[in-house]
């Protein structure tokens, strides 16, 4: 097996070139060696430290901690492994009984047999709506406690109808940054800032009230930190997080106060 440039990893990883640079910028992975031709290459080391990365970003560490954590002296990979293992296995029990929901529903809904009304919600546990509120509060404290409160209290205050359309505009939105990511389009193109508006104003209708420049770009933050959101919009395509999130970085910097 033998050395891959920069761009073959990209290939090979699903990650960007963009996003390979600036784990080399930041010390987070250094190619094995740079040829005489200024190319970076990676060896089979750099490709296990970055499917570290990679599952340590699902878990929503920043890439200041992942970086001090895989360069501890005694960091153990195969310990690291079986670790994701668990975690991923617990996650894919989730996912399937979701996945069960979803053809029950369906079944229901075609008339090809009944349903309970209280197996509408197999998989939406309380238990992770409570670890999502904590880790919010945890990660950004201040008034965040009071914040996630009063979004509760506007969505008990929507119908079904107004939330279907809400969640049908979000998925349009996202739909259409993939495809621009799939496109090659730069994520501080007139293109996706356009898109990156419609997400500003979908996102103010979520929160009734617009959101100002260091709300916004937290809000990309939170996706490539939260495990959750990585796994929803890298799940849509691969880099998506990243990319939207930069595109909202770039649209706070230009457009918000």
């Amino acid at each position: 097996m033998g050395d891959y440039t920069v761009k073959e990893v990209a290939r090979l990883s699903g990650v960007s070139v963009r996003t390979l640079h600036h784990y080399d910028e930041v010390g987070l992975l250094k190619p094995g060696h740079v040829g005489a031709n200024g190319y970076r290459y990676y060896g089979r080391d750099q490709l296990l430290r970055l499917q570290q990365i990679l599952f340590h970003r699902e878990l929503g560490l920043p890439l200041g901690e992942i970086r001090q954590l895989l360069d501890t002296p005694d960091f153990d990979r195969v310990a690291a492994l079986k670790v994701h293992r668990d975690r991923l296995a617990a996650s894919a029990r989730r996912t399937r009984q979701l996945l069960r929901t979803i053809d029950r529903t369906l079944a229901a809904l075609e008339g090809a047999t009944s349903m309970d009304d209280k197996d509408l919600y197999d998989g939406f546990t309380p238990e992770k709506q409570a670890e999502h509120e904590a880790w919010l509060t945890a990660r950004y404290g201040g008034d965040m406690a009071e914040r996630i409160e009063a979004s509760k209290a506007r969505l008990k205050g929507s119908s079904r109808a107004d939330f279907e359309r809400q969640k049908a505009a979000g998925e349009e939105i996202e739909a259409a940054f993939a495809k621009a990511l799939a496109d090659g389009a730069p994520a501080g193109s007139d293109h996706v800032q356009t898109l990156t508006r419609r997400w500003a104003e979908w996102i103010a209708t979520a929160w009734g009230r617009a959101p100002d420049a260091a709300a916004f770009a937290g809000l990309g933050q939170l996706y490539q930190e939260h495990p959750d959101f990585r796994a929803r919009f890298d799940g849509r395509t691969a880099g998506l997080t990243d990319y939207l999130a930069e595109a909202m970085r770039i649209y706070a910097e230009r457009e918000l106060p």
